[in-house]
């Protein structure tokens, strides 16, 4: 492939970042909502990410094989159908009004964000020059914080009214009483899920019609270096590289080290994400008393700080290694942690910001370093990668559990983000380090 006929693929698979993005940072204003709505504490509410993250560990392999089988292009355009069901799904699911329900939308519309994002981020990386990867998925993923973006500082406020009430604070003439009220907040989340499912049928459409490249791993070697030893015949005939061009998903891929340590980077930093992302709103509006309309501009900063400190990053990375940026900047947010644990309130929410700022280069930094001469068996390698975003669907719920079970030291809570940028720190220090 010539270099000019990178831009268009590129382009498309950019907005595949921008739509996930939407979705997964919906969650919090959702949470937030379902709180009312449902009638559910924060650790009953926090299953909301669990069900949403679970398709993330469950389908990545069975999607690989699918595109192994298949192409990136048939499971991108599945993935943005399926997704744009569960989106149409809120409709029943505001007639119904149980939260069981809304936990099987989250897992269909995951399901098929799992499908872009299994997808994408392989695709990127190998759309251009190997040793610029990191700085190209960084640029990719800087549309992720667009969707964010847009997500925390709109789309949240066409759901969340500013009121919250309980059966007891209930105004005596509120027009209708508890029905009508949790009718007219349940209806507020439809309209956000109609505009999403409006935009992935639209690019599904788009993508139907797009002529893209078809980026083969499976004719390359595991490492440039050991190309010679995979074209050795065996003993049925078949070379070794025919022989893993059959596999749909290869588990031997985990012997390197370099990606068994980003698997487990991957898992503790979206575990440590999503905590901090998903408690963001209960943490304004509990803990440091501000109205919901306040916490979702203060929402929208965040994802702002996150948006800026992607497109920062990726300028940066010109100049420094990707390795040595995300030591410093998982360094930064083990410091940010305890800054929040310290002092909560509202010293706590702006060490938030400066977090979100800090965590935005993490993911394609780590994704990309991990994924760093592995060949043919990249496919492989993204599937294992995308199921540890598994750590969504159980940390969260930890740091939950601690807010809710010491609401006098809530921000103790935040030990367990800090624990998991540690591992982050490591990655950036020696676990990324190709030693096969």
């Amino acid at each position: 492939m010539k270099k000019n006929t990178y831009t268009i693929p590129l382009a498309l698979v950019f907005c595949l970042f921008f739509l996930w993005a939407i979705s997964s940072n919906l969650l919090p204003t959702m949470i937030r909502q379902l709180m009312k709505t449902c009638e559910l504490n924060t650790f009953e509410a926090s299953f909301t990410e669990t069900a949403y993250w679970l398709a993330y560990f469950i389908f990545p392999i069975p999607i690989a094989m699918f595109m192994k089988r298949y192409s990136y292009k048939a499971g991108i355009i599945f993935g943005l159908v399926l997704a744009a069901i569960g989106g149409l799904l809120f409709f029943p699911a505001a007639i119904l009004k149980e939260y069981w329900a809304y936990l099987c939308i989250f897992f269909i519309i995951a399901t098929g964000m799992c499908f872009l994002e299994t997808a994408a981020n392989p695709y990127v990386t190998v759309l251009g020059a190997p040793e610029t990867a990191p700085r190209r998925l960084n640029l990719a993923q800087s549309f992720n914080g667009l969707g964010a973006f847009i997500a925390a500082m709109f789309l949240s406020k066409l759901i969340l009214s500013g009121t919250h009430y309980t059966r007891d604070t209930l105004p005596v003439d509120y027009p209708g009483g508890w029905q009508a009220y949790i009718q007219l907040e349940t209806d507020a989340m439809k309209l956000p899920y109609l505009i999403l499912a409006i935009l992935l049928i639209a690019i599904a459409v788009v993508f139907i019609f797009s002529k893209l490249p078809k980026i083969g791993d499976e004719g390359e070697t595991a490492s440039s270096d050991k190309t010679t030893s995979s074209d050795k015949t065996t003993s049925s005939g078949k070379t070794k590289e025919g022989s893993q061009k059959e596999k749909l998903i290869d588990f031997g891929v985990l012997k390197h080290s370099h990606l068994r340590w980003g698997v487990i980077a991957q898992f503790f930093y979206n575990g440590g994400q999503t905590a901090i992302n998903s408690l963001f709103l209960v943490y304004c509006c509990t803990y440091a008393g501000l109205p919901e309309d306040t916490a979702t501009t203060f929402f929208g900063l965040y994802m702002l700080a996150f948006l800026l400190g992607r497109w920062i990053g990726t300028g940066l990375m010109v100049k420094f290694r990707p390795q040595d940026m995300l030591l410093v900047y998982a360094l930064m947010n083990i410091l940010l942690c305890g800054a929040v644990m310290i002092w909560g309130g509202m010293i706590g929410l702006y060490a938030m910001l400066a977090i979100s700022f800090f965590m935005s280069i993490m993911y394609p930094t780590q994704f990309s370093l991990a994924l760093k001469g592995l060949g043919n068996q990249t496919k492989s390698g993204s599937a294992f990668l995308v199921m540890a975003i598994v750590g969504n669907a159980c940390l969260p719920q930890l740091t939950a559990y601690f807010m809710h079970a010491n609401e006098h030291i809530y921000y103790m809570a935040y030990c367990v983000p800090m624990i998991c940028f540690v591992f982050c720190a490591y990655y950036g220090w020696k676990g990324y380090k190709v030693i096969d």
